[in-house]
């Protein structure tokens, strides 16, 4: 049965957010995405309601952080981020890639040149945009996100993750390489619109910004997350400019939860599936554009729901 319509009288619209460069801009993407653009809610509304949500599948280069269930189930490739940024495209079905320098999380980190080697490893192994999510610790920022936004120049690349008390050195990445940025603020309406005014003031333009309002695993405040970003969206279809970023969405304790985490071992893969599969579509449903996962078999469950969702949608009455 097709999706019932709502007309709404929007003042506002989601500002577009450019994602990867092809040859002919200069990159060497297969793809690029204009991320954002609604004018609209999601899926219900009678206007253009912009482009699907896409999905970023995440992989690391560094495993001690990533949960076993994942690396048990892609395998070899878990040790060779080019091989499984290839995987993500050629294999899962993904829209994007998201790499975690989780290398840079370790004690004592001074690696930068690996930093380098693996932005170029991944960008070399996949023709889809990429997501690099670089160093939490002040002290490294500055030279992690140089390496990144240097080693993906031309790709327009989107880097994260810009937070309020540690936004300058991302940022100043990208604006020097062309790349966007995620801000990211702990699941408050108040504190995105705030750090989206701090970037902006430093040189950020808007339509270099993607909001992460944080996302919470089900059951684990994944209710606060979903209330936030409703209210992301409301306010810039209402016209808030300093709101009107398409937002990115990866709720990652999803398969480190007790339910996940101690459901029986031949149930693991279906239970991690489900719980990330579930928050990622609740997550579109609410506004975001993008949705980042890390098992591979959530990918292709999302792709079919969005277009299963978009044809209801063209049939709505």
């Amino acid at each position: 049965m097709a999706l019932l319509t709502a007309k709404f009288d929007w003042e506002g619209h989601i500002g577009g957010v450019m994602l990867g460069a092809t040859p002919s801009d200069g990159g060497t993407r297969v793809v690029a995405y204009r991320v954002g653009g609604d004018r609209d809610l999601p899926f219900i509304g009678e206007e253009d309601p912009g482009s699907a949500p896409l999905v970023a599948f995440e992989i690391c280069d560094d495993l001690s952080l990533w949960s076993p269930i994942v690396t048990r189930s892609v395998g070899q490739p878990v040790h060779d981020p080019k091989q499984w940024a290839g995987l993500a495209e050629k294999e899962y079905g993904a829209d994007l890639v998201r790499l975690y320098l989780t290398s840079t999380r370790r004690r004592g980190f001074n690696d930068f040149t690996g930093v380098t080697r693996s932005v170029e490893e991944v960008l070399g192994g996949t023709r889809l945009p990429v997501i690099i999510e670089g160093s939490d610790d002040p002290a490294i920022d500055s030279e992690v996100f140089q390496r990144c936004g240097e080693a993906g120049e031309g790709e327009r690349l989107l880097l994260g993750t810009a937070e309020a008390g540690r936004y300058r050195s991302v940022a100043a990445a990208a604006m020097a390489y062309n790349h966007a940025v995620i801000a990211q603020s702990p699941i408050d309406i108040n504190l995105a619109k705030q750090l989206n005014i701090l970037l902006r003031e430093i040189g950020v333009p808007g339509d270099h910004i993607m909001i992460d309002p944080y996302t919470g695993a089900l059951g684990y405040g994944f209710e606060y997350s979903y209330s936030v970003m409703e209210r992301i969206r409301y306010a810039a279809l209402k016209g808030d400019q300093d709101l009107a970023m398409p937002m990115i969405s990866a709720a990652i304790d999803s398969l480190n939860i007790k339910e996940v985490r101690d459901s029986p071992a031949d149930q693991q893969d279906e239970m991690a599936v489900m719980w990330e599969f579930y928050a990622g579509f609740s997550a579109a449903i609410a506004g975001a554009a993008i949705i980042c996962v890390r098992h591979p078999r959530t990918v292709p469950l999302l792709k079919e729901a969005f277009r299963a969702l978009a044809q209801d949608k063209a049939g709505g009455v």
